[in-house]
């Protein structure tokens, strides 16, 4: 469809590729945290940065599938630099453990995405007793996030290269709740609706950016944050939507490219906002399609973004 292939201002359309966008771009020097890397969309955002000359490490609970992707990321481009590291983002303990693992190696980071998700999945408390959606697609990202800020400051301080935090969201942060956020029922087990939730965390991932931005750049340092909607993209996270037990499924196949898009573009924007010149100074933003775009006004509620802050900060002390 001509519309989708449409060419904006960052002269990339929807399905440009994670290739396409950082052609001629180098990241040698740099190193990233991709969390969920070990399949789909996160694996491809690691191959790409690692194509680009990026010392990658893969946070994943899926340890075995991490070293999987390093392997044929290894037989691609024998020069990679992939490391792997076990991560829960269900578990503040693991998250803990994988900051502290990380800062143990002395290496520096500049980049860090945050990928990893659930969607639609039943009900569940976290260890920590948080629902699931919200413990691993927000808590989660926000205490790695917190716990690798000082590494990331000091990496864009002493490396004069700015620091760049990514944050996968969703167009799926449309139509949560009039108030966005309902804080006192995100463990409310009689209310709970799989997709709800999911979009719930999803506008949490973009409030939580946002608010990082302001704070940033408050502060002066050389790191910027930012949010995206990859598209819907066919990996496994979509296995507990209800279009998987109805018979339209069938006929995905015969045309994906109306519907869906594959791995190598679902990874174009988180690639672009990581490694782009043009994206360079840019703080506090969602992206679509590897060009700007406009959320739904919830996620640019300033008061919003600081009261899901305070929230999220007391869970995770």
């Amino acid at each position: 469809m001509w519309l989708f292939k449409e060419k904006r201002l960052s002269g990339f359309s929807a399905y440009s590729t994670a290739e396409e966008v950082t052609e001629g771009i180098s990241a040698a020097g740099l190193t990233a945290i991709v969390t969920g890397g070990a399949s789909g969309m996160g694996a491809e955002i690691v191959r790409v940065l690692a194509l680009r000359g990026a010392h990658v490490v893969i946070g994943d609970r899926n340890v075995s599938g991490g070293h999987e992707t390093k392997e044929a990321i290894m037989k691609q481009i024998p020069a990679a630099r992939v490391d792997v590291m076990e991560l829960d983002l269900s578990s503040m303990a693991s998250v803990r453990n994988f900051a502290a693992q990380f800062k143990s190696t002395g290496l520096p980071l500049n980049l860090l995405i945050n990928n990893a998700g659930v969607m639609g999945i039943p009900y569940k408390l976290s260890v920590d007793n948080i629902e699931l959606h919200f413990a691993i697609n927000h808590v989660g990202h926000f205490l790695l996030t917190d716990l690798l800020l000082d590494t990331m400051k000091e990496t864009a301080q002493e490396s004069k290269i700015q620091g760049r935090i990514v944050n996968v969201s969703s167009m799926a942060h449309f139509h949560t709740y009039p108030e966005g956020i309902r804080f006192d029922k995100i463990n409310d087990e009689a209310s709970y609706g799989g997709f709800l939730a999911y979009r719930v965390s999803k506008l949490a991932n973009i409030l939580h950016a946002n608010e990082l931005a302001r704070r940033l750049k408050e502060e002066g340092a050389g790191v910027t944050a930012n949010s995206l909607h990859p598209g819907a993209v066919w990996t496994t996270i979509m296995n507990h939507l209800p279009i998987m037990n109805c018979t339209i499924i069938r006929y995905v196949s015969t045309i994906p490219r109306f519907l869906v898009k594959d791995v190598h573009q679902g990874a174009a924007t988180a690639c672009y906002i990581a490694l782009h010149p043009q994206v360079k100074g840019v703080t506090g933003k969602y992206f679509s399609n590897c060009n700007l775009s406009k959320p739904w006004p919830q996620a640019t509620d300033v008061n919003l973004a600081k009261k899901l802050w305070d929230f999220t900060s007391s869970l995770i002390k």
